[in-house]
């Protein structure tokens, strides 16, 4: 399993599109994405669910923790990391 934690800089956090845009990325692995607000203590859902994803409340300058498990576990936080810090197609 690798792992990480992001800091979210989007005027939106999760919500709407970012997470769409955040869950539409993690669908294109095969692993097993989880995602937590480590700012809030909420979470660990699936990553690849926007419900998921939408009640953990992550709102700007929030932490969040990824982890993904499974065959291409680094491209997957790799990619994710990218769109996190490419601002979920908001700008920062």
């Amino acid at each position: 399993m690798t792992s990480i934690e992001l800091e979210v800089l989007n005027p939106s956090g999760l919500h709407a599109r970012p997470a769409a845009l955040f869950v539409r990325t993690a669908g294109g692995y095969r692993s097993r994405i989880r995602v937590r607000n480590v700012t809030r203590g909420t979470g660990d859902v699936d990553g690849k669910s926007i419900i998921s994803v939408l009640t953990l409340g992550v709102s700007r300058g929030h932490r969040i923790g990824i982890s993904a498990e499974g065959e291409d576990e680094e491209s997957a936080i790799d990619g994710l990391r990218a769109a996190v810090d490419g601002g979920l197609g908001e700008s920062a």
